[in-house]
């Protein structure tokens, strides 16, 4: 058995390699850049390794660096994790060149999946069905041109070193192919320095199933059943879960049999996944499913497969690595209930699903029946520089519709703040009928994008919890016996009005006196409040303000969006106009100017140029004049 594993990668996928090799008895080490340095993954690894700057093509991804450090801390083993370089052949044959054990696929196996036209030929030979398309060397427009007509449209065009949606457009008309094969081409070249193309015909109800394979170097080879990815944004997948919903055993039988002969034409050792495009327009058949790609490595989705097996995928990687046969064989792989994963990510579906960055003052997430694989920790921060991903909900569940009832509760309960996340989302993507009626396909978020992510109003659960909070401020702070008496009338009981102001202006709320079941987060004198998985910035309104005041209602100045500040044009104490600007954010390329919102002047000033600021930061607050 290996002895100590550097673990090349971060986030959660370190600490989930940790994990297992903790409870093996293997000792691990961790690498860090200047931007991890407390993050903790390094604090629960044996051993720690500072290998750079905080951009990934400056540490994460400096091969010699990750050698030379497994090599000065002892180490006999480098596991890659997922995406940085666990599909790079060329680093998978330097590690094994160091004399170290690669806890990955081999390198063969890595280049012979590499390339999407390459793939699918071989795939092809094997007797592994493959979308109908173009795979051929001629990549002149004119050729390329006749193979799209030939195959009908609407067709797909994909980079052939492609991946994550670059360099891949949909083709509705002939008339449209010229420009939409330049822009693919450009992409591709620009992302991967490869301007090769194929063809496919497009699905017109598309499922995404993936098989998990395993493979051993005694030429064993198994499935782990198969997960459904389907849930997607702009392919990047959002929720997946296993089993597939729908399938019948004989089509479970048929797409399982095609992905271990796809695993075995090119002697895979170790995790991958055989992914599958279905056409799912007349329900899941074993004749409209083909062969996309293979992932010669652990997936982020392995979760849903070990809580339906009961397995460990990377212990599994361990021993295989190790020389040691497949733990099971086929017929010893059972499978029970139902499981489904959501990655919470560090984005504002409200806002087009831009991006948050900061540091997370406030993190909770509803434990109960929950699997949680998370990157960080409350008080940790969200940078600029990695995956937007803060982590992974897991749920296993004797039934489909009782897991995604499940997970929907537990992404209602999530807090965080400042950072956004897509918390609410992914509860009202689990709780929609179609989700639960099973009738998803990859165009699912975009058919149902208005439900799923509207912009966020504060209910009235959300004012009340925000005015009694406020009041029981105003009571604290206040002396005398009249303290205690808000709204005192003779024979009545007390219903005191209190004026919040929210980003739709400001509501008069009667304070109801049952206490709120919602959380209430005091920052100074705003108020967060936290209700099915959404975050609301609140405070106490002005006395003159008419319920117009937008998001400054009480004078504070928030940042919009993460963002860094370019300039600020005020001093404290300045006497300003109703729009003047006041400061001018860059956030997403763009400039953004925040204006006064009222005459008056500057009271707070904690905006600086040049400041890296998270959304909802308070810059400056002006008061009336």
């Amino acid at each position: 058995m290996i002895d100590t594993i550097l673990i090349a990668n971060r986030g959660e996928i370190a600490r989930r390699i940790i994990r297992t090799a903790r409870r093996l008895g293997i000792r691990t080490v961790a690498v860090f850049s200047d931007a991890d340095a407390t993050a903790p993954h390094v604090q629960e690894a044996d051993a720690a390794v500072a290998i750079g700057p905080a951009p990934a093509r400056e540490s994460y991804l400096v091969q010699d660096r990750l050698i030379e450090a497994a090599k000065a801390t002892g180490a006999d083993a480098i596991h890659p994790g997922y995406g940085f370089l666990s599909e790079n052949a060329g680093f998978a044959q330097a590690v094994t060149d160091a004399g170290l054990t690669w806890i990955g696929a081999p390198p063969h196996a890595i280049l012979a999946m590499g390339l999407k036209d390459a793939a699918k030929a071989r795939m092809a030979a094997a007797g592994v069905p493959t979308t109908p398309g173009y795979l051929g060397d001629d990549q002149s427009d004119a050729r390329l041109s006749r193979e799209a007509d030939a195959i009908g449209y609407p067709v797909l065009i994909k980079a052939v070193a492609g991946g994550g949606g670059k360099g891949m457009r949909k083709v509705d008309r002939a008339e449209d192919f010229a420009a939409s094969l330049a822009s693919c081409r450009r992409e591709a070249a620009g992302a991967f320095g490869d301007d090769r193309v194929l063809l496919e015909t497009y699905v017109q109800k598309p499922r995404h199933i993936e098989v998990q394979v395993f493979g051993d170097a005694h030429g064993n080879v198994v499935h782990l059943f198969e997960r459904d990815c389907s849930l997607q944004r702009r392919h990047q997948k959002v929720i997946e879960e296993a089993p597939a919903p729908g399938m019948d055993e004989a089509t479970r039988d048929a797409v399982t049999a095609a992905a271990v002969r796809a695993a075995q034409a090119v002697s895979y050792v170790g995790a991958g996944t055989i992914e599958f495009i279905a056409d799912a327009s007349e329900g899941l058949r074993a004749d409209r499913i083909w062969f996309m790609e293979m992932n010669t490595r652990l997936q982020v989705e392995h979760p849903v497969t070990e809580a339906i097996t009961g397995l460990d995928l990377v212990e599994w990687q361990i021993r295989v690595a190790s020389g040691e046969p497949l733990p099971l064989a086929q017929d010893q792989i059972t499978r029970s209930g139902h499981a489904i994963e959501a990655r919470l990510y560090a984005e504002n579906p409200a806002r087009g699903f831009l991006p948050s960055t900061g540091r997370l003052e406030r993190y909770r997430v509803p434990s109960a029946g929950l699997r949680l694989d998370s990157a960080v920790e409350e008080g940790g921060e969200i940078t600029p520089h990695y995956d937007p991903m803060i982590a992974k909900l897991i749920v296993h569940a004797p039934t489909r519709r009782g897991a995604a009832r499940q997970l929907a509760q537990a992404a209602r309960g999530v807090e965080v703040w400042p950072v956004r996340t897509n918390a609410a989302f992914l509860a009202r993507a689990l709780d929609h009928p179609e989700f639960l009626a099973a009738r998803v396909d990859t165009g699912f978020i975009d058919r149902h994008r208005e439900a799923l992510a509207p912009k966020p109003v504060a209910s009235l659960a959300v004012l009340q919890a925000a005015a009694q909070a406020i009041l029981a401020d105003s009571a604290t702070r206040a002396a005398g016996p009249w303290a205690a008496l808000p709204g005192f009338r003779v024979n009545s009981a007390p219903t005191p009005v209190i004026r919040v102001a929210a980003d739709d202006g400001a509501h008069a709320v009667s304070v109801q006196p049952a206490a709120s079941a919602l959380t209430v987060l005091r920052q100074g004198s705003r108020l967060v409040v936290f209700e099915e998985g959404d975050a609301f910035a609140l405070s106490a309104a002005r006395a003159d303000d008419g319920g117009e005041g937008g998001d400054a209602a009480d004078g504070l100045i928030l940042s919009p969006m993460p963002g860094r500040i370019l300039s600020v044009a005020v001093a404290l104490r300045d006497r300003v106009k109703k729009g003047q600007p006041l400061a001018v954010l860059e956030a997403m390329k763009m400039e953004h100017a925040l204006l006064a919102p009222f005459d008056g002047h500057v009271e707070a000033l904690d905006a600086v140029a040049g400041q890296q600021v998270t959304e909802g930061a308070a810059l400056l607050r002006v008061v009336p004049a």
